[in-house]
This record gives structure tokens, C-alpha cells and sequence, in this order.
């Protein structure tokens, strides 16, 4: 299973929505499931990092997964 490993400085937003939606891309979570969920892929020692970005940027850990992903490209509609 793929985790968000990197330093505290390397947490961006868009950083954070790029793994997100590679997690959600291969199934490991729903686009339905509450944001903190993510904190069980994320080393604990990172996860305060992932937080503040994530509340800096209007996020709450209740909000959808979907809502990180939200702007996504269709193929097939």
C-alpha cells in the first residue's frame, strides 16, 4: 500500500491531492469517506504536517475524500 512519505516542507496541497487520488484511483478508499480517514496512510509523525496544510487550505477532516479530488477529467461521458 502506497503512503505519503515525505517531509513536513514537502506537503502541499497539490502534493496531498495527487496521492489521494492515486489512493482513491486504486480502490484503497471512496471518494465518500471522511478526509481523517487518510490518516491511516500517512505515518503519524507526518499526519500533523498533513493536517495543518489541509485546514491552511479550507479543508476540514470531516469533508469527503471527493472534495480534495473534486476537478477531475472524465474519458468516457
Amino acid at each position: 500500500m502506497k503512503t505519503l512519505e515525505k517531509t513536513a516542507q514537502d506537503y502541499s496541497i497539490e502534493m496531498i491531492k495527487d496521492e489521494v487520488r492515486h489512493l482513491v484511483d486504486k480502490g484503497t478508499v471512496s471518494r465518500h469517506q471522511p478526509i481523517y480517514i487518510l490518516c491511516q496512510y500517512i505515518p503519524a509523525r507526518e499526519w500533523v504536517c498533513v493536517e495543518c496544510e489541509l485546514e491552511k487550505c479550507d479543508y476540514l477532516l470531516r469533508d469527503q475524500i471527493g472534495d480534495l479530488i473534486a476537478c477531475e477529467n472524465w474519458d468516457n461521458d
